[in-house]
């Protein structure tokens, strides 16, 4: 998800985090409030807890990512964390059963540059030649809906629907138009990208310290866990990377293709 922030690391202007997978219409209740149990549960999985907030269907944390009931009721599996750089890392959880190709659907609540948009965002997966590929869909059931969301809560831009489960990827993601705004068109596909990135298995980049890209708004806050791991993908650098397309935070109107330690990253998982 995104959320307005203040970067300083990577350009002025606003900033935004990028999260977890909600529709508008959704019926999915929003929790009245977030306890001192459910802060201690949503900790237990691994997740920072700083920004927690409840949203429809279940939790917001990290900016970007969904906590459902069904998350937040279950017992964590402690994963080996790597703590380092902002090097790139994924998760143990990953799709699997490729060669594959997987099916994008946006909602017709969006408006025609989104269309384009996604189309850029799909671009740029196929074009790093992976063995997995993306193909949009206009109809039937797509293994990564692009829902369409009038608000997520103050600020957010949209939020992923959290990471692979059983070996396929995470159910899509959401986006709120009302607050990405009038952003570019390669602007709005790097949020898009993002989102895709989650629901491949993707963490992160500075995962372990978001004031990299955040700004104060990140300072200290370690991601964690998160339950699924936090796994150094070999060839990736140890310096920070100001231009991955997995940072927490992006600035408004910033474009992100995929840069040559994206590549890397994507291609040894994919």
């Amino acid at each position: 998800m995104r959320k307005v922030s203040t970067l300083l690391a990577l350009a002025a202007g606003a900033a935004f985090s990028l999260a977890g997978c909600q529709k508008n219409q959704d019926t999915a209740a929003t929790p009245a409030s977030v306890t001192p149990e459910v802060t201690a549960k949503v900790a237990a999985l691994g997740f920072d807890t700083s920004d927690l907030k409840a949203t429809a269907g279940g939790y917001l944390a990290e900016g970007d990512m969904l906590i459902t009931p069904e998350l937040l009721a279950s017992t964590p599996e402690r994963k080996f964390l790597r703590v380092g750089e902002e090097e790139q890392y994924r998760t143990t959880n990953l799709v699997t059963g490729l060669p594959r190709t997987l099916t994008v659907y946006l909602s017709a609540e969006f408006p025609a540059t989104y269309v384009t948009a996604i189309d850029e965002a799909i671009r740029r997966y196929n074009d790093a030649n992976l063995q997995l590929k993306f193909t949009r869909i206009t109809s039937g059931t797509a293994d990564l809906p692009v829902k369409y969301s009038a608000s997520l809560g103050a600020g957010v831009l949209g939020q992923s629907g959290g990471f692979p489960t059983n070996g396929n990827p995470a159910p899509g993601f959401t986006l709120v138009p009302s607050v990405i705004g009038n952003q570019t068109t390669n602007a709005i596909a790097t949020i898009m990208a993002h989102e895709m990135g989650h629901c491949l298995g993707f963490r992160h980049t500075d995962y372990m310290n978001r004031a990299y890209s955040c700004g104060r708004k990140g300072q200290g806050n370690n991601e964690g866990t998160a339950g699924v791991g936090a796994i150094l993908i070999p060839g990736t650098p140890s310096a920070p990377d100001p231009n991955s397309w997995m940072l927490a935070c992006v600035g408004t109107n910033v474009d992100r293709p995929f840069n040559a330690n994206d590549v890397i990253a994507l291609n040894y998982v994919y």
